[in-house]
C-alpha cells in the first residue's frame, strides 16, 4: 500500500480583495482537505444486527460480519422484514443489504459467538473462529472454513479447538490462531497454534503463552508472526502483551517489556509501513492507545497514549484508522479528558521531524480530520470493535462493527459503513466578529468551523452584503481544536460602518450558511488602550465585546487564540473597564471562558485582566490549566482572589510560589481594577492598578500543555484558597503576552484605560419615502424601496433622522449616510447621486411628486456611481453641516441628474443591513 502523503504546515491565502489574512494549520498531520483520509464521515444505510459484531472480513464486494446476534433488520425507517442471522451475516458492500449467503453458527450449550474472520488470499475461503460447535449443522470445534462461492462449510476442515478462538491470520498454506485454548487436536498448544489451511492438520509451530491470545498477524515477508494478548511469557521467555515469533517454529524472535502490566494488546495489523497494535487496559498508569513499530527490526516508531480502550487498528493507504472510545489525548497535545471519540484516523508515519519523546516514547502522529461519532452501546459499553475496507464498482467502503447503537447521532446498531465518495455534510456555520482599533483597518475574525471529514476548509468573507467575496482564506481545524482565523480589511475608511459575513466550504463544495452579520465602525483616531495592548505583543487578547455564545474573539495581532464560553456568562455588560468596550459577567459557580487551543507556556509571560466585584467567596480571575470544562489536574500561572478580596499571583515549579497584596489591600469594592502578573528572568511580580505589589525570585514554572482560563478553574492546594474556584463579577480586557511587561508598560496600560475614546451612534431613519414624476399623485411612504433618477421620469428620495446631541465634552468627528441597494436587477447606477438637505416640510404618507419638498442647493456629500448587486454603500457627509443639525429632526434628500435609476431599501424593508442610517462618530474636542 502506498505511504501517507506528505503533510506540511502551510498558510494558504487567496484574496479576492485587498487586505491580509491569517489561516491556521493546527498540526502538520491534519493539513489535508480530503487526502490522505479516504472516506467521508457520512454514514450510509446499512442492515443492522440485534446484538454485537465482533469480527469482520471482506471478499469480492461482500462483507462478512460475525458476532453474537440472532437476526438482522433493515436500516432505521427503511422497508423490509427482519431476517434470521445466527451470529453471522454476509452483506453487499455497496448497498448494505444481506446477500443470499446464510450461515448459522451454533453450539450445544451456552451462547455461540463468532470472534474472528479472515479470507484466504485467493478470496475463495472464509475462515471463522469463535465459540461454536456447528455451522449450518456441520460439526466443527470453534474453527471453520467456508467455501465462499457456495456459502457452505468445508466438512473436511475440522481441527479441534476446545476453547474460544479470538484471532486468526493466514498465509498461503498456514492458518494461525490465538485464543483461550490450551490444546489443539489433543496436543499442547497454549493460546496460539497453527494448522494447515487446507486440511486443518496441526503444524509444529509452538508459541505457548500463559494468558489468553487476542491478536495474531503475519509479517508481509511471511517469516515471522506477531502475537498479542494478555500474556506475560512466550515459550517461557518474559514478554508482556506483545511478541514476535518465527513463523515456522514459534521460537521467540523479539520480546517486549514496555507495555504496562495492566494493559493488553487487542489487535495487530500490518502493511508495508510497519505493524500497529491496539491496546486496552484498566487502572492507574494504563496504556489504552496505539503503537507503531518497524518491520525491519520490530522496534517502536511511536506510541499514541490516548486513553480509551483501542479495539482495532487498520492501516490503509498511509492512514491508521482505529476504533476505540478515546476520551483523553492530553499526552498527544490533543483533546483533554472528556467527550469520547470512537473512530479516529492518523498517519501511519510521522512526516518530517518526529515529535519530541514523552517519558521515553515518541509521541504518535497527530489525528486527521475524520470524526464519525458513535456511542458506547451494548455489552461492555466499548462502542466500535472491528473495521474492514471493501471495494465494489470502483467505490471503497469503510465498514465498522461493534456494540454501538448510534452513528452520527442516528439510531444504527452494530454495523455501519462510510464511502470514499459522496461527501454531503456541510461545515458548521462560522461565528464571525469584527474589530477596528485604528483608521484604515478592520480585523474580521471567526471561529474556524468543524467538518466531520475535512480538516482544511475554505472561508469566504463578504462585505456590506455583497454577493462577491472580499477575500478567501483557507484554515485548518479539528473537532477538538477550532481556533480563530482572521482577515484584515485594509481598504476601509475612517468614520464609516462596515458589515461582514463569512461562509465555510469543504473540499467537496459543501458550503455552510452565512454567519450572522457583524458590524463595525472604523474609528477616526487610534483607540489608545487596545492599540497599545496589541503593540506590546499580546498573543491572546479577549476584549469581551462578543454578542453571541459560545465564541470569544481574540483581538491580538496574530488573532488565533479564541476562547469558548462555558455555561453562558453574561454578555455585553456595560460599562466596561475601557471606554467603548463591554465586559463579561460571571456567576461565581460554573461560568468561565477557556482558550480554544492547547498550548505550552514558557517561563516568561504576562497575564493581564480588569475585574469588578463585591464577592466574598473569591475565585480565579485568570490562570493556566490542563483541562477545559473539567477541573484541571495541573494548574498554575494564575491570579485569584481570596474571600476577603486580596489578590494572589503564583506559579508552580515543584512547589507553589506566590506573591499577594497586603493584608488590608482588598479589591472587592465593586470598582474596576487592573491586575497583572509577570514572570521572567527576574522572577514573578504582581501589579494592581499600575502599582508593584510584590516580587519573588521564582524564574521557572511547570512545563505542561494546557489552556488559558478566565473566571474559574481548580485552586485546590493553593494558599488562602477561597470558598469558590469560580469568580463572581465582571471581567474585561484579558490579555496574555509571551514576554514579561515592564512596570512602565503596565502603568501605561492602566493610564490609557482612562483616556477618552471615540463613540459611535448609528441612527436609523425614522421616516422615508420617494416621489415619481410618472405617477405625480402617488405617495410611496410604505414602500420597501426608494429610488433616485434625474430625468426620463424623475425620482427623488427623502429620509428623516432624529439626531442626538453630542456627548458632553465631545464633538462630531465624522458623519456618513449608509444605504443598501436592492436585489432587483440593475439596482445600481453609473450616475452620481448627491445627498442634500431637505428644507421644505414633508411626511411619508402625504408626499407625492406634486407636493414634494424643497431641496437645499449645497450637497452634503455624493457618491460617483453605485455598482449593481445588493450591497451596503456609504456617503461621507459634511461634518460641519451635520454638526449644526445635532439634537434636531434632520431631513436628507437623494437626487441625481442621470437617467439610470438607483434602487435602495427603505426603513420598511426587512432585508439584512437594509435600513438607511446615519453613522455619527463623536470624540474629544
Amino acid at each position: 500500500m502506498r505511504r501517507s502523503r506528505g503533510l506540511t504546515a502551510a498558510l494558504v491565502l487567496s484574496l479576492a480583495g485587498a487586505g491580509t489574512g491569517i489561516g491556521l494549520v493546527l498540526m502538520p498531520q491534519a493539513s489535508a482537505i480530503t487526502p490522505p483520509v479516504a472516506f467521508t464521515a457520512d454514514e450510509l444505510p446499512t442492515w443492522q444486527p440485534d446484538g454485537i459484531v465482533w469480527a469482520m472480513a471482506q471478499a469480492n464486494g461482500t462483507v462478512f460480519a460475525g458476532g453474537t446476534f440472532s437476526a438482522v433488520r433493515p436500516p432505521e425507517g427503511a422497508a423490509g422484514a427482519e431476517q434470521d442471522a445466527v451470529n453471522f451475516v454476509a452483506l453487499d458492500a455497496a448497498t448494505g443489504n444481506p446477500t443470499s449467503c446464510k450461515l448459522a453458527f451454533t453450539i450445544g450449550e451456552g451462547t455461540a459467538t463468532v470472534r474472528t474472520l479472515v479470507v484466504s488470499k485467493d478470496k475463495k475461503t472464509l475462515y471463522a473462529g469463535g465459540s461454536f460447535g456447528a455451522v449450518n449443522g456441520t460439526p466443527v470445534s470453534s474453527l471453520a472454513a467456508i467455501d465462499i462461492a457456495s456459502c457452505t462449510p468445508k466438512a473436511s476442515f475440522h481441527p479441534s479447538f476446545p476453547a474460544t478462538v479470538r484471532a486468526l491470520a493466514l498465509t498461503d498454506d498456514t492458518l494461525y490462531a490465538g485464543g483461550d485454548f490450551n490444546t489443539v487436536e489433543g496436543q499442547t498448544r497454549e493460546r496460539f497454534a497453527a494448522v494447515d489451511a487446507s486440511s486443518g492438520a496441526l503444524k509444529p509451530f509452538v508459541a505457548n503463552v500463559d494468558e489468553p491470545g487476542r491478536a495474531v498477524e503475519v509479517t508481509p515477508d511471511g517469516k515471522n508472526v506477531l502475537l498479542g494478548g494478555d500474556f506475560f511469557t512466550v515459550n517461557g521467555t518474559n514478554s508482556h502483551a506483545l511478541a514476535v515469533v518465527n513463523a515456522t517454529t514459534g521460537a521467540v524472535t523479539k520480546t517486549y517489556s514496555n507495555i504496562p502490566s495492566n494493559s493488553v494488546v487487542k489487535d495487530i495489523s500490518t502493511d508495508d509501513t510497519g505493524f500497529y497494535t491496539g491496546n486496552e487496559g484498566s487502572g492507574g498508569g494504563v496504556f489504552d492507545g496505539r503503537i507503531g513499530l518497524r518491520l525491519s527490526d520490530f522496534t517502536e516508531k511511536w506510541r499514541d497514549r490516548c486513553l480509551g480502550a483501542t479495539q482495532f487498528v487498520l492501516p490503509y493507504e498511509g492512514v491508521l484508522y482505529s476504533s476505540s472510545h478515546a476520551h483523553d489525548c492530553s499526552t498527544e497535545l490533543e483533546f483533554p479528558d472528556g467527550k469520547r471519540n470512537f473512530l479516529l484516523a492518523q498517519p501511519t508515519n510521522h512526516e518530517g521531524a518526529a515529535p519530541a519523546p514523552v517519558d521515553g516514547f515518541v509521541r504518535g502522529p497527530g489525528k486527521l480530520g475524520w470524526h464519525p461519532t458513535a456511542n458506547d452501546g451494548l455489552g461492555e459499553g466499548i462502542g466500535p470493535r472491528v473495521m474492514s475496507v471493501a471495494e465494489k464498482n470502483d467505490v471503497k467502503y469503510m465498514w465498522v462493527g461493534g456494540e454501538f447503537t448510534l452513528i452520527n447521532g442516528k439510531a444504527q446498531q452494530g454495523l455501519t459503513r462510510f464511502a470514499s465518495t459522496g461527501d454531503v455534510g456541510a461545515p458548521t456555520t462560522p461565528v464571525a466578529s469584527t474589530s477596528s482599533v485604528k483608521p484604515g483597518e478592520v480585523q474580521v475574525r471567526w471561529r474556524t468551523s468543524y467538518d466531520a471529514d475535512d480538516s482544511k476548509l475554505t472561508y469566504r468573507i463578504y462585505r456590506n452584503g455583497s454577493a462577491t467575496p472580499a477575500a478567501t482564506v483557507t484554515a485548518s481545524s479539528l473537532e477538538w481544536e477550532r481556533p480563530q482565523a482572521s482577515w484584515n480589511d485594509t481598504t476601509v475608511k475612517a468614520g464609516q460602518t462596515y458589515t461582514y459575513r463569512v461562509t465555510a466550504t469543504d473540499a467537496a463544495g459543501n458550503t455552510s450558511a452565512l454567519s450572522a452579520v457583524s458590524s463595525v465602525t472604523v474609528p477616526t483616531s487610534v483607540q489608545s488602550y487596545p492599540n497599545q495592548v496589541r503593540t506590546d505583543g499580546a498573543d491572546l487578547y479577549w476584549r469581551f465585546d462578543d454578542a453571541v455564545s459560545p465564541y470569544v474573539a481574540d483581538s491580538s495581532v496574530s488573532g488565533n487564540r479564541s476562547g469558548i464560553q462555558v455555561n453562558a456568562p453574561a454578555l455585553k455588560q456595560s460599562p466596561g473597564a475601557v471606554s467603548g468596550s463591554t465586559a463579561m459577567g460571571f456567576n461565581g459557580t460554573s461560568q468561565q471562558v477557556h482558550s480554544d487551543r492547547r498550548q505550552t507556556v514558557g517561563n516568561t509571560f504576562t497575564i493581564e485582566t480588569w475585574f469588578k466585584t463585591n464577592t466574598t467567596r473569591g475565585g480565579k480571575l485568570i490562570g493556566f490549566g490542563s483541562n477545559t470544562t473539567r477541573n484541571s489536574g495541573t494548574y498554575d500561572r494564575q491570579i485569584y482572589m481570596t474571600n476577603t478580596g486580596r489578590l494572589i499571583f503564583g506559579v508552580h515549579n515543584g512547589s507553589t510560589r506566590t506573591v499577594s497584596t497586603g493584608l488590608f489591600e482588598t479589591y472587592n469594592d465593586n470598582k474596576w481594577h487592573h491586575v497583572v502578573g509577570t514572570q521572567g528572568p527576574g522572577g514573578i511580580t504582581l501589579y494592581v492598578d499600575g502599582q508593584n505589589k510584590g516580587s519573588l525570585n521564582a524564574t521557572s514554572t511547570a512545563n505542561y500543555a494546557g489552556y488559558w482560563h478566565v473566571g474559574g478553574d481548580n485552586l485546590s492546594g493553593w494558599p488562602t484558597r477561597p470558598t469558590s474556584n469560580f469568580f463572581a463579577g465582571q471581567l474585561d480586557e484579558t490579555a496574555v503576552y509571551p514576554t514579561a511587561l515592564t512596570q512602565a508598560q503596565v502603568k501605561n496600560h492602566f493610564d490609557l484605560a482612562k483616556a477618552p475614546t471615540d463613540s459611535v451612534s448609528a441612527v436609523k431613519a425614522t421616516e422615508d419615502t420617494y416621489v415619481n414624476q410618472g405617477a405625480p399623485s402617488t405617495a410611496y411612504g410604505t414602500s420597501t424601496s426608494l429610488a433616485v433618477r434625474g430625468s426620463g421620469s424623475l425620482y427623488e428620495s427623502y429620509l428623516r433622522f432624529n439626531l442626538p446631541a453630542a456627548p458632553a465634552g465631545q464633538v462630531l468627528k465624522s458623519a456618513s449616510l449608509q444605504f443598501k441597494t436592492t436585489t432587483q436587477t440593475g439596482a445600481g447606477t453609473p450616475d452620481t447621486v448627491k445627498v442634500v438637505p431637505v428644507t421644505g416640510t414633508w411626511t411619508g404618507a402625504g408626499t407625492t411628486f406634486n407636493t414634494k419638498p424643497t431641496l437645499g442647493t449645497t450637497p452634503l456629500g455624493s457618491i460617483a456611481g453605485v455598482p449593481d448587486g445588493s450591497a451596503v454603500h456609504g456617503v461621507e457627509l459634511d461634518t460641519a453641516a451635520v454638526t449644526a443639525a445635532l439634537g434636531t429632526s434632520y431631513g436628507l434628500g437623494l437626487t441625481s441628474t442621470g437617467t439610470d435609476p438607483l434602487w435602495i431599501w427603505s426603513s420598511e424593508a426587512t432585508a439584512a443591513e437594509g435600513a438607511p442610517q446615519l453613522v455619527l462618530t463623536f470624540g474629544a474636542k
